[in-house]
């Protein structure tokens, strides 16, 4: 990272997401000039579970890992945040204390929106308030998505759809879609509550049909529309 860079620079990046592309151009700017750039080494923690508020969190290069612990110490694998990302919104609104963690899965540079200076842009712009709550029905979107697939659809379907929300980047990806992503399969495990085993049947299956290719801590998805033919269940 050069020393001169500012999170201003990464405008256009952030533009390439669907919710930062839909805000107004004032609200773009002003946020990333509250930014400061933070970078994290592979396993550091962006914040913890129980932290007090900070602000809100894009992602500029690398992965963040958003997972929580049981108390028998079991991690539950939530998503990954990949560029252009946002997270931590939810704080924003409630003031309560985070309620994951999220750990650096690679090298990652992370622009960071200090709570402090946020607070007092929204009381000087109220009506950005907006804007944040879209961010947050985005993510709440996909979460109840995510609780009724568990509950109703069956692994291969989940599966697929999986694959198909993290080539999207969770639908935050603009007009286009990730062929090559970069997921290990015990962490589609995680995501999913299913084997590890039950996981790598299920990508062996796809890769047989010639939706998928399998490498070793990824997986390129060689044909989109059979992928989402599997999650329509037609596959």
């Amino acid at each position: 990272m050069k020393p001169d860079r500012t999170a201003l620079d990464y405008l256009e990046l952030f533009r390439s997401g669907s919710w930062f592309r839909a805000t107004p151009a004032d609200f773009q700017e002003r946020v990333l000039r509250l930014g400061v750039l933070r970078s994290l080494k592979t396993g550091q923690h962006l914040f913890s579970r129980g932290n007090l508020p900070a602000g809100i969190y894009g992602v500029v290069d690398g992965a963040i890992r958003l997972r929580t612990l049981g108390s028998s110490g079991r991690e539950a694998l939530l998503k990954f945040l990949e560029p252009p990302s946002w997270c931590g919104e939810i704080a924003l609104f409630d003031g309560l204390p985070l309620t994951h963690d999220a750990i650096a899965d690679a090298p990652s540079l992370v622009v960071h929106v200090p709570h402090a200076p946020l607070e007092a842009l929204l009381a000087e712009q109220p009506g950005y308030w907006r804007e944040f709550g879209r961010l947050m029905a985005q993510h709440m979107r996909l979460t109840l998505l995510s609780i009724d697939e568990t509950a109703l659809e069956a692994a291969p379907i989940r599966l697929a759809r999986r694959l198909l929300l993290i080539a999207q980047n969770y639908g935050d990806l603009h007009g286009h879609s990730s062929r090559v992503i970069e997921v290990r399969q015990e962490e589609l495990a995680m995501m999913l509550s299913i084997s590890r085993q039950t996981t790598n049947q299920l990508l062996k299956q796809l890769e047989a049909q010639g939706i998928v290719g399998l490498r070793y801590g990824e997986i390129e998805i060689l044909d989109l529309e059979k992928l989402r033919g599997v999650v329509a269940g037609n596959g």
